[in-house]
């Protein structure tokens, strides 16, 4: 069978295209390599479908390999020694997937971390995060420097402070000690050892999760900003609606989409809201059951922090949802109204069938 690009580049033949999949089928060259390529032929308009079917590499592959390739050459771009480079060419792509999350000069930093404590790909994505986290504070703590290992020590500090349990307070204060990066992080996390003070946890509030019960409850029309991943031009750009009374009726400004919602008062009081889709397991807050599609209403009127609250903020060139327990420097976009699960259907072939009575 003879798969075709959609949209063939100008400067990929059929025969270079092909000559690039037979180098991906034997693994020619590094993983490197492999995302380069597979991103060359997937821009080309190969879908990830047909080079799984001519090179063995599945669509997940695909995306992993691409992005760390990506995030390999961002290292290149930051003149890191060739030694690092050369352990994560190892391979260690996983790995490097990892840091898709951090600036360029983040990325660096936290490579050589995960290199010098030879850390897996599960605990490179919690440094990440943790240092993406860490980073963001309008003020470092006392003690603690910008470093991912300093990030990770102060988390554990943290979290230590809070045990009451002994054990527990112990393999957080010695996972401290692992990661400490500056003398006076490391002063900080021994001081736990002799001193047992617990500090209250102080946890994230509940996200406002509703869930559509009855079709007449739909009724105010707000615009639909588009799916996770967006820009923030993307959902600042989004043109307020003019609702006009007594029937609410809409002005609409925008070239895009405009979806309804259950007219509660959390929804009804909004100043400027914009709606987003995304995925349930992209919340900072698990969410119970399968993913499934949510839709997220942020109010763009309302950017003042308030540890009661979620909000919408920027990361790496990327929107997401996040609960800060202090004031973040980070610009806030909006804040988070009710996040919204599609309306629960048990049985969704009764909907196909006709409808029957027992007499």
């Amino acid at each position: 069978m003879n798969h075709h690009p959609e949209e063939t580049s100008p400067q990929l033949s059929e025969e270079q295209a092909q000559e690039l999949m037979r180098s991906l089928l034997h693994k020619e060259g590094t993983w490197v390599d492999w995302g380069k390529t597979c991103q060359q032929l997937q821009k080309a308009g190969y879908n990830s479908q047909t080079l799984f079917e001519k090179t063995g590499f599945q669509a997940s592959q695909q995306n992993l390999i691409i992005v760390a390739a990506q995030v390999y050459e961002s290292l290149v771009n930051t003149e890191v020694s060739e030694d690092l480079l050369s352990y994560y060419r190892g391979p260690k792509s996983d790995v490097l997937y990892e840091l898709r999350i951090l600036n360029q000069t983040q990325r660096a930093i936290v490579a050589q971390l995960a290199k010098d404590k030879t850390l897996d790909a599960i605990e490179t994505k919690e440094v990440a995060k943790t240092f993406q986290t860490f980073s963001l504070m309008p003020q470092l703590p006392p003690g603690f420097t910008l470093h991912p290992g300093d990030a990770m020590a102060y988390q554990a500090w943290k979290q230590a402070k809070q045990k009451k349990d002994l054990q527990a307070r112990t393999r957080l204060i010695a996972k401290g000690l692992k990661y400490a990066f500056s003398n006076t992080a490391r002063e900080a996390i021994e001081k736990l050892l002799s001193d047992f003070t617990v500090t209250p946890e102080r946890s994230a509030p509940l996200m406002p999760l509703y869930r559509v019960q009855n079709q007449e409850e739909i009724s105010r029309i707000v615009p639909l900003a588009g799916t996770l991943p967006l820009s923030k031009n993307e959902v600042l750009g989004v043109k307020k609606l003019d609702i006009v009374s007594p029937f609410n009726s809409v002005t609409h400004h925008n070239t895009g989409s405009v979806v309804p919602l259950p007219s509660w008062q959390a929804v009804l009081t909004a100043v400027d809201p914009v709606a987003i889709l995304c995925q349930s397991d992209r919340l900072p807050q698990s969410l119970t059951g399968k993913p499934e599609e949510v839709l997220v209403l942020i109010d763009r009127s309302q950017t003042n922090w308030d540890d009661q609250s979620y909000f919408l903020v920027e990361e790496a060139e990327e929107l997401t949802f996040k609960w800060f327990a202090e004031q973040p420097s980070t610009p806030l976009l909006g804040k988070v109204i009710i996040v919204l699960r599609p309306k629960k259907i048990f049985d969704e072939n009764n909907l196909l069938e006709p409808w029957q009575m027992d007499d």
